[in-house]
């Protein structure tokens, strides 16, 4: 199944981004979990702000547990965090 993770980081929190980001990147790499998409979320002044991931795993379990376990999740930067079944129609 595809789940959308959709997580908005918390105001102001830009540097917890930049210094976590190496190891968010690693783990996306290496979690074990199929990420087919993903990339930042861009605000008006072209700042990240946010993660979109598109993950392909068995359960929604697993969704859940790859995002408890992202490096950000674990740094305290999101201020929300949003996993939601998606089908591709498109691309």
């Amino acid at each position: 199944m595809l789940i959308a993770l959709i997580a908005r980081d918390k105001p102001g929190a830009l540097e917890t981004r930049l210094a976590n980001r190496e190891a968010h990147l690693a783990y996306a790499a290496d979690s074990g979990v199929t990420v087919k998409y993903g990339g930042p979320m861009l605000d008006d002044q072209g700042q990240m702000c946010g993660s979109l991931l598109i993950l392909e795993v068995e359960t929604m379990a697993q969704a859940q547990d790859f995002a408890a376990n992202d490096p950000y999740a674990r740094a305290g930067l999101f201020q929300s965090v949003e996993l939601i079944q998606w089908k591709q129609v498109i691309g």
